[in-house]
C-alpha cells in the first residue's frame, strides 16, 4: 500500500477508536441510573462494557465498529428505560420529588 493510504487507514483507526471511547464515557455516566432501571438496565450496562474490553471480538480490534454498536445499543436501550420511568412518573435519582410551583416567583440568596 502507498504511503497516503496507510495515512487514511490510521485516520479512520483513530477517529473509530475514539468514538467508542466517547460512547464508552456516556456509557459510564449512565451508571448512576442503574439502580432505578432494574436487572435489564444491569445487564445492557455491564454486557456493554465487558464487550468493549474484553479481547473477544466479532471483528479484530484495530476496527472498533462492533464495538461502537455494542455501546450504542447499550445507550439506546437505557435511553428507552429512562423514557419509561419518566413516563411512568416515577423520580430518577437527582430530581425533586415535587416539581416547583411555578407561580411561586424564584429570589436570589445574596
Amino acid at each position: 500500500m502507498s504511503r497516503e493510504a496507510w495515512i487514511i487507514v490510521g485516520i479512520v483507526a483513530v477517529a473509530t477508536l475514539v468514538g467508542a471511547v466517547l460512547l464508552a464515557v456516556r456509557v459510564v455516566r449512565t451508571r448512576r441510573l442503574l439502580g432505578t432501571l432494574g436487572v435489564h438496565g444491569k445487564v445492557a450496562f455491564y454486557g456493554a462494557l465487558l464487550y468493549t474490553v474484553l479481547p473477544v471480538d466479532l471483528i479484530p480490534d484495530p476496527i472498533y465498529l462492533d464495538d461502537m454498536a455494542v455501546l450504542t445499543g447499550a445507550l439506546l436501550y437505557l435511553g428507552r428505560l429512562v423514557r419509561q420511568r419518566r413516563a411512568a412518573h416515577r423520580p430518577l435519582p437527582g430530581q425533586p420529588d415535587n416539581p416547583p410551583d411555578p407561580d411561586r416567583v424564584h429570589r436570589p440568596v445574596p
